[in-house]
């Protein structure tokens, strides 16, 4: 059995004291992004919590200390305007801080189907940029996404295309996740 992916800290990305307009209940919540696997959430805080766009708060299945409870899954037409305009900027800081991660996928990455590659799911990456990573990394790894854009210089800026993919995904418009957890139905 797999686990599941949950992410256990989500950056603030807005924070209404007053809920959303069109909440029956006035209740202090944030939307919030997961600092891993890039869920995005709305949460209802405790009485008399404060916290502003880039705070980093406990969101995992323990005793959650600002948190009162994670209202439902979102997608991006779901934030509001300030969550939206704060989503590209937090995106970049974890895309930052997360390097590794993508670096393990460029390195790891297999087929999705018999006909479909992981890499193909990547915006601007075909078949000849897919074999180019594959040929690649079989005579060494790739230790960073400057090193993969070096040695593949014809495929499209792994940050780009890694941050479009993971957009795609948060709009849940895709038939395969790679980076994001599907968004929960309620």
């Amino acid at each position: 059995m797999h686990k599941e992916k949950k992410d256990e800290n989500g950056i603030v990305l807005d924070f209404m004291p007053q809920g959303r307009i069109s909440d029956s209940r006035n209740e202090p919540t944030a939307q919030v992004l997961g600092d891993k696997y890039f869920s995005l959430l709305e949460v209802v805080l405790r009485d008399d919590v404060k916290v502003e766009p880039g705070d980093k708060i406990y969101i995992g299945s323990g005793k959650r200390d600002k948190v009162k409870y994670i209202k439902k899954s979102i997608t991006v037409p779901d934030l509001s305007t300030v969550g939206k305009e704060e989503l590209d900027e937090r995106l970049d800081e974890l895309m930052e801080e997360n390097e590794d991660m993508f670096v393990d996928f460029f390195n790891n990455a297999g087929p999705v189907t018999p006909r479909m590659h992981q890499l193909e799911a990547l915006p601007s990456v075909g078949k000849k940029h897919m074999w180019s990573v594959l040929d690649e990394r079989k005579i060494e790894k790739f230790e960073s996404l400057d090193d993969l854009k070096e040695r593949v210089p014809l495929l499209p800026e792994p940050k780009k295309i890694i941050k479009k993919r993971i957009m795609k995904e948060l709009d849940g418009d895709v038939k395969h996740y790679l980076f994001t957890v599907p968004k929960n139905e309620d």
